[in-house]
């Protein structure tokens, strides 16, 4: 009697062990590829998925979009908008959707998704925004506080990828 309620109690130890351990993987449990964006002012990038290779990349735009591609243990292969490629910590990354002003010339931000609709404002290009997901190629996006829609075809970060929730 007191060998099994000694297996029941070892068994459910190791239960709660290994439900401990698998915790922090399921955070990483995405598909991939998914949108991010960086979380600091600073954040470096890396030639491979540690602190001992060499930094590639720093990058000093907080809120910059980054596709991740790749992950491995608590690091993330991120491409940007130059398509530049190289490994971040994930504790630098935010699992905000971001977005990134491209192509030439001004923006136009509208009151509503479509081409007739009143231009509020005009957006340079590199102007960070954040973005909500898009549909029939326009992107509802914020800008400091002030929200409009755009083209996506204007945008780096409107296409819709497998990992996004």
């Amino acid at each position: 009697m007191q060998g099994s309620r000694f297996i029941i109690a070892f068994g459910l130890a190791l239960i709660f062990a290994v439900s401990a351990m698998l915790t922090p993987l399921r955070a990483q449990d995405r598909m991939l590829p998914y949108w991010a964006m960086l979380r600091y002012e600073k954040v470096n990038m890396r030639v491979g998925p540690s602190e001992e290779y060499p930094i590639v990349w720093v990058y000093l735009r907080k809120g910059l979009p980054v596709k991740v591609v790749r992950i491995r243990e608590g690091w993330r292969l991120v491409e940007d908008h130059e398509g530049t490629q190289g490994w971040i910590s994930a504790s630098q990354l935010d699992l905000v959707r971001a977005g990134l002003v491209i192509g030439s010339g001004l923006a136009d931000v509208r009151s509503e998704p479509n081409n007739a609709s009143v231009v509020k404002w005009r957006a340079e290009p590199g102007v960070m925004l954040r973005i909500k997901p898009c549909r029939q190629g326009w992107c509802e996006v914020d800008i400091a506080g002030r929200k409009g829609w755009v083209s996506a075809a204007r945008l780096w970060g409107s296409e819709t990828l497998p990992g996004d929730e």
